[in-house]
This record gives structure tokens, sequence and C-alpha cells, in this order.
């Protein structure tokens, strides 16, 4: 099958072994696989200092096409969103552990669905900030993850300010509704000023990346007295603790798509969280982000800027480099397979 790989900082399309369905885990057919830059592009780097192959992607949807014991939710030729890496991949075919896959209904896109690992991603920033009806929040970095998170907390009914340097971002920012949407300081310190009626926001969402400091001790400013700060992007975490006694700010670290990441008794031995102690694992915030496309409450299609055949994945990474401003959201497709959905 094919899988895209990156070896010593360049990527190619290579043939690989067809996984093995064990216990727990289902055979996904990839129908599309969504990039992410940040995430993606730190790999890519790492394969340069590296001898082996490194797999990228973490996010697609398909149909599925094997079940293996312990597997009781999900049947083949059943509609599918999968997040997680190791096991999902930019691959033709997938095994993945049964909390890592969702299920779509027959109207959903499977493109829009292809983007799950984001918005589970969104969703639990947005849990970690632990905000009520009505409050303020600030996303910074509009790129598809602070989109997302804007149309999201859009729906949960709070005040929602974008901030990103390029207007592009913004543009596509108030084209959703999702809320204000601002490419300098000055007009994000104006706009917390009046949606917040001079409080100052609740909550700052850092999506953006970049190592050059001093966002942290920017998002404090822009906060109310023990307003948070949550860190989903790759952001360099230096900060005043002058500026942070001040307002007795919390700074909160985001996690990926929610508990259960990186537990192996979770994620490959399937061992569920019990409902009552965790509400919200990695598995249930990826069918919330279904439900939100379901209903209608998210919508992902206007910013899929491309869609690249899985043969030709280099160019879409290569887009990325040469042409940052103009990629949002970026799938690679696979070959068409029917849509079939088995009866549940």
């Amino acid at each position: 099958m094919k899988v895209v790989t990156s070896r010593k900082g360049r990527i190619y399309t290579e043939q690989m072994p067809e996984p093995a369905c064990d216990t727990n885990f289902v055979i996904v057919e990839n129908v599309y696989s969504a990039i992410s830059p940040g995430t993606e592009m730190l790999i890519i780097d790492r394969s340069k200092h590296v001898e082996q192959a490194l797999a990228l992607g973490y996010s697609s949807a398909g149909i599925v096409r094997e079940v293996g014991e312990g597997v009781d939710k999900l049947a083949v030729g059943q509609r599918v969103a999968c997040y997680g890496a190791p096991f999902v991949r930019h691959a033709e075919r997938i095994a993945v552990p049964k909390h890592l896959v969702a299920p779509l209904p027959d109207h959903v896109d499977m493109r829009e669905a292809a983007f799950v690992a984001h918005g589970a991603i969104a969703i639990h920033a947005l849990r970690q900030a632990d905000l009520r009806f009505g409050e303020t929040a600030v996303v910074v970095g509009l790129g598809i993850l602070g989109q997302l998170l804007c149309q999201i907390a859009n729906s949960a009914g709070f005040r929602v300010i974008g901030f990103d340097l390029l207007p592009e971002r913004g543009e596509q920012l108030r084209a959703s509704g999702a809320g204000w949407a601002c490419a300098t300081a000055e007009e994000l310190a104006e706009a917390i000023r009046i949606r917040s009626e001079g409080a100052g926001a609740d909550a700052v969402f850092v999506c953006a990346g970049g190592k050059a400091g001093g966002l942290i001790d920017q998002s404090m400013e822009w906060l109310r007295d023990r307003g948070k700060i949550v860190i989903v992007g790759d952001v360099k975490t230096e900060f005043d603790r002058n500026a942070m006694f001040n307002k007795e700010i919390q700074v909160l670290i985001s996690r990926a798509g929610g508990p259960g990441r990186y537990d192996p008794t979770y994620e490959k031995a399937g061992v569920d969280y019990p409902i009552g102690y965790v509400r919200w694992t990695e598995g249930r915030n990826m069918g919330e982000y279904v439900r939100l496309l379901a209903d209608g409450k998210v919508r992902v299609g206007s910013m899929i800027t491309s869609t690249v055949p899985v043969d030709r994945a280099a160019t879409a990474y290569e887009r990325f480099i040469s042409d940052p401003r103009g990629q949002l959201g970026v799938l690679l497709a696979y070959e068409r397979v029917p849509a079939e959905v088995a009866p549940m």
C-alpha cells in the first residue's frame, strides 16, 4: 500500500506492507487524510537527523474494511473518522484502535470529517479553559485549528475574538460568522475592551507557533484578573513572573485531543475510562466534533484550500513552504472507494 513518509527532510510516497487487524482494532481504507502543517513540519525537520523513514499524518476519514475481536460498535463498510499517530497516518490502509474511530452519519462530508484531529484538539483546549456561557475567548493564530476553535467556541455561546497577522485568515473568520477578527494588537485590544465590556478576556488560546517568545506575556495584557492562557500551539513558554503574579493568571497546556491520548491502556488495549470519572475522553471529543459537523454548527468546506492525490504528496508540503499564506486546509486523496454504509 502507499504510505507518505519523510526521509532526510524530503517527502516520499512509498510502498509498504498492509497492516494486520489485531484485537480491539479495525482496518480502515482512507478516502482522505488531512495535513497538519505545524506538527508535520516538525517531524519532517526531525527526519533530517535520523536514519529511518518517519510516517506523517494523524487525521483521516475512510471506510472500515475489517473488524478485530473486541470491537462491537463498528462494522465493515461503515464510514468513519480516525485520529491519533502512530496508528493514523497518510496511508491507503491503517490499523486503528476502536477508541480512535468515530462513526460518520450519512450526510457528513468525508473531507470535513478528515479534520477530526483538529476538531478534537480544539474541543479539548476549550474544556481545559473551563469557560462559562457568555465569557470572552481570544484565539491567537487562525490556521485551521484556530478557525475550528473559534467556530466551536461560538457554538458554545462564548464571545469570540480571533487574532492573526495574515488578513486572509481574518477574512475567513468573518465569513464563518464565528467571531471578531483582528490583524493588529491595537485592533485586538479594542475588540477585547468592547466584547468584554472593559473586563478583559476570560481566556486566551495560543494556537500560533514560534520560538521568538513574548507571546505569553502579551497574552497576559489581554486577560482579566485571574484569567487563563491555554497553550495549544508549539510556542516558546517563557513569561514574566511578575505579570503573572499581578493578575494571578493560570497558564495551561492542552495535550492533544483529550484524556486517553498517549495512554496505551486506553488506545491500544481498548480499555475505556468510566464516563462517571472522565466525562470527555479523546474518543468522546472526536464524536462531539462529528456531531457538530452533522448539526451544521461547524463548517470546514470553505477552509479546504487544496486536495492533492497521495502520489503527489510532496507537492502539498512544498505549497506550505512556498505559499503559507494561501494554504489553510489541505487534504491528501486516495483512490475512490465505494462509500457504502453498513446498517447498525
